[in-house]
């Protein structure tokens, strides 16, 4: 009936001076009972003929207070078997009672109830032996109240030195319950900063998607251009390659916006992200004209302007369409573009980007493949839905439907 070796919090390696203070109140208590053991027997001459064996006793008595020390030291590892050692060694060692006291509270420590019973039990029955023992040197005057003194004021001991070993105990196991949660907090705080990490990464990757997409669709479609048309005059390429520098000027504003928000200690608080709404969707519809393509806004079925849109509402809407016009030019260069708008306040707004499904000519745009995914991802996140595929008429159409609140 030993206890384990390994670490456990609840009963930690006591430093210095804790260790310190428990021998010394063994030693104490030990040596004050042990002196007042032998204070009561030399008290008064003693016979010749009992000298030695009183002289034996006391020395034995002395000899068990060491040994009851030195056991000690193993009540980490064998707390009831020492406990119960120490405790027997009582009854013929008034010395060993500090240790005795140190050991059952080390045990109560334990809080096994089975432990303190059987110490008990062992307490006991060295206490009825010393009674058994002490009576006949007692007188009929002090007999009585030795025994009831000794069978009262002794098991009241014992509780006390258990119940203080059980509240010990109970008190490092509360404060190894609170350990526990701190860490366990500690690693959720980790899990969710994790978790905040990781969903601003995708926001600022998509982010960076949605604005450098269109750019750089632009400057790859005129680009191609050049390439492929032999026939352009002077002005007309030098036009064209203006227009190249710009987008590409414009594509690198924009990832610096977005990159803006990962050094808020640099001085990028001072620009705000790009954060576009369908106020500057006329705008976006210019670029793709000005790059060739025809594309028609058909906003009759929606309340309102475009500029009344909420804008978390807005700017998802206006990332939409210009994945959707990205992604037409890639798959359909030169085909017209229908963006149709339609919606009001408490009803879905509903957006589609139409355009005919064509065969890719000239230079082939660069795709990753993932812009329709994220759009996907957009309109989820935002409470909606997105659809996109090619139709029985011909034609590809990328749909939304996001929540517009009143």
């Amino acid at each position: 009936m030993t206890a384990t070796t390994e670490v456990d919090p609840l009963h930690p390696a006591l430093s210095l001076w804790p260790r310190v203070g428990r021998y010394a109140f063994a030693i104490g208590v030990g040596a004050l009972l042990g002196v007042g053991n032998a204070v009561e027997r030399l008290d008064g001459p003693l016979p010749e003929s009992q000298q030695d064996t009183v002289y034996a006793v006391l020395a034995l008595d002395l000899v068990l207070g060491v040994v009851s020390l030195a056991l000690l030291s193993l009540r980490r590892r064998h707390p009831l078997g020492v406990a119960c050692t120490v405790v027997a060694l009582l009854s013929v060692s008034a010395a060993s009672f500090g240790a005795a006291l140190v050991a059952i509270v080390s045990m109560g420590t334990w809080r096994r109830r089975p432990w303190a019973v059987l110490t008990g039990g062992v307490f006991l029955t060295g206490l009825l032996l010393v009674i058994a023992l002490d009576l006949p040197t007692r007188t009929p005057d002090e007999a009585p109240w030795q025994v009831i003194a000794s069978l009262v004021l002794a098991p009241v001991v014992y509780g006390a030195a258990a119940v203080t070993g059980f509240y010990i105990g109970a008190r490092r196991e509360l404060a190894a319950n609170r350990h526990e949660q701190a860490r366990a907090a500690e690693r959720e705080q980790a899990l969710v900063a994790d978790t905040v990490r990781e969903a601003e990464r995708t926001r600022i990757a998509r982010e960076m998607h949605d604005v450098l997409a269109h750019r750089i669709s632009l400057v790859a479609l005129h680009a191609g251009a050049l390439v492929y048309r032999d026939d352009l005059t002077r002005e007309q390429t030098a036009a064209t390659a203006a227009t190249i520098q710009s987008n590409a000027q414009l594509a690198l504003t924009e990832l610096r916006q977005v990159l803006g928000v990962l050094r808020p200690g640099d001085g990028a608080h001072d620009v705000e992200a790009p954060q576009p709404t369908l106020a500057e969707l006329p705008a976006l519809l210019a670029d793709s004209r000005e790059a060739g393509t025809e594309v028609t806004l058909d906003t009759s079925q929606l309340v309102g302007t475009l500029d009344m849109v909420p804008t978390t509402l807005s700017r998802n809407a206006f990332r939409i369409v210009q994945e959707a016009l990205t992604n037409a030019r890639k798959h359909a260069p030169g085909a017209p573009v229908r963006v149709v708008l339609a919606g009001a306040p408490g009803e879905p707004l509903e957006l589609e980007v139409l355009n005919p499904i064509g065969v890719r000519a000239g230079i082939e745009l660069p795709s990753a493949g993932v812009g329709l995914t994220g759009l996907t991802e957009r309109a989820v996140l935002a409470g909606g839905t997105l659809e996109h595929g090619a139709r029985a008429d011909g034609s590809f159409v990328v749909g939304a439907r996001l929540p517009w609140a009143t």
